[in-house]
């Protein structure tokens, strides 16, 4: 790790009041939520952003995570992985789909719809890059998804690189309660 966690006999009452809010919501404090109780008001906004996402919004929760899974492993990000592969797994989704997410599996695997393809098929190509996508993706993504829908997959995936890549710069840790824990998709190191 990189920088300390503020613990919570450490914590101000700005950054108690965000720990409560994250862990009322998570089960949990995590290390992500703990890095940021050197600077609170960063914390509190990063917990709103993510207790956004984490719903049903214009995509089920499920579908969300399906892109988190893959914008992260692309991103190397084992925090991440292992933490929303659990998530992934108590919202119903197998550990099959979630093995078929690693390199191209998904593009044959018969457990994911062509709609779930061309939004893992863009989380790709904004991994990749972003000023890339071709007419052809976005027509697969017209021809099953809404704009309100697109926007959101695309805030997902975009905020969960970004949330990979502040983690990982950080040296941000798996909690002691993963210790046992394997992952299902493989992150280089």
């Amino acid at each position: 790790m990189t920088v300390s966690y503020v613990e919570r006999e450490q914590a101000d009452s700005a950054t108690l009041e965000f720990y409560d809010r994250a862990e009322e919501r998570f089960q949990a404090l995590l290390n992500i939520f703990k890095v940021f109780g050197h600077h609170p008001e960063y914390g509190t906004v990063f917990t709103d952003l993510i207790m956004a996402i984490l719903k049903d919004g214009e995509l089920d929760w499920l579908t969300k995570e399906l892109l988190i899974l893959k914008a992260t492993q692309r991103n190397n990000c084992q925090y991440c992985v292992v933490q929303h592969e659990r998530v992934s797994e108590m919202l119903g989704m197998g550990k099959d789909k979630i093995a078929n997410l690693d390199g191209d599996t998904y593009k044959e695997s018969p457990l994911f719809t062509d709609a779930e393809r061309a939004l893992l098929d863009l989380t790709v190509q904004i991994g990749e890059d972003a000023n890339k996508v071709s007419n052809e993706l976005w027509d697969r993504l017209h021809e099953y998804w809404t704009d309100p829908q697109i926007v959101e997959a695309t805030f997902v995936i975009t905020t969960y690189i970004m949330v990979s890549k502040f983690g990982d710069a950080l040296g941000v840790e798996l909690e002691s309660m993963f210790d046992d824990v394997k992952p299902i998709l493989a992150v280089q190191h």
